[in-house]
């Protein structure tokens, strides 16, 4: 692994880019340790978000140290024969299943959640709230680390040469993404509506990662949007709701 040379201003842009795709692709990981860590005692909630990103970030640098290795997980094992793309069958690598098995997960677990918290019903009075284990919650969060590091690693082999620039990069985006994550889960936690869409977010991501592992290409992009504007349309009704409500206890209180 060679240090490149960093007078070179491509070698900026590279790792800014790089970084700046990191972060993005790291928003459904922190999304998924947000509200997986909730089940958690309120003590324990950041050091397992801290614990889940640290363990992202030290198996994306072993898989950039395995690079090779990485590059062979893409030959095929097997021929699917009925799902042709381009007039010829497909085949299915490891990266492949490891895709199709983490999108499973993702859309099974996201239902599960989303079924969970609607047959819930409010706490009594004197009853304790029930919390997940710590070690369960870890191991969901490891999970679910490994096949979003393998869709990271790929994007970073795709764009940047250098193995030092793809570390570099990973390092600052789990950095930043720590840093933020508690205010993004307290925020996604505290709103239940936000929590839904989230939810459902995931089992967007865990249909496409199954797709991609069929050799179906679905633009990553159209979920983003699809879900950047889902975001933008929930927190103007977030916003209409607390003023409606403002207003309705001012007329109460004018009643008065």
């Amino acid at each position: 692994m060679e240090i490149p040379d960093f007078s070179d201003p491509a070698i900026w842009i590279s790792l800014l880019t790089l970084t700046f795709l990191e972060i993005v692709l790291g928003v459904d990981n922190i999304i998924f340790i947000s509200i997986i860590s909730d089940k958690l005692q309120p003590d324990q909630q950041k050091r397992a978000r801290t614990m889940g990103l640290l363990l992202a970030m030290a198996f994306r640098i072993l898989l950039l140290l395995a690079i090779t290795w990485i590059m062979r997980l893409t030959e095929p094992l097997f021929t699917i024969p009925f799902i042709k793309k381009d007039g010829e069958s497909i085949g299915i690598s490891w990266k492949d299943l490891i895709l199709m098995a983490g999108g499973i997960f993702l859309i099974a677990k996201s239902t599960l959640e989303i079924h969970h918290k609607l047959e819930k019903s409010a706490p009594e009075d004197g009853v304790k709230p029930v919390y997940t284990g710590f070690a369960n919650v870890v191991l969901q969060i490891v999970l679910i680390d490994a096949v979003f590091s393998f869709d990271s690693i790929l994007t970073a082999i795709g764009l940047v040469d250098e193995v030092f620039i793809m570390i570099i990069a990973v390092v600052i985006s789990i950095g930043i993404m720590i840093a933020f994550s508690g205010a993004i889960s307290r925020f996604i936690n505290r709103n239940p509506t936000l929590q839904m869409l989230a939810l459902a977010f995931l089992i967007a991501i865990g249909i496409m990662l199954v797709a991609e592992g069929f050799h179906q290409e679905i633009n990553k992009s159209y979920i983003y949007t699809m879900i950047a504007f889902s975001l933008v349309v929930e927190l103007l009704n977030m916003r209409l709701r607390k003023r409606s409500e403002s207003i309705k206890l001012k007329n109460s209180r004018d009643a008065e």
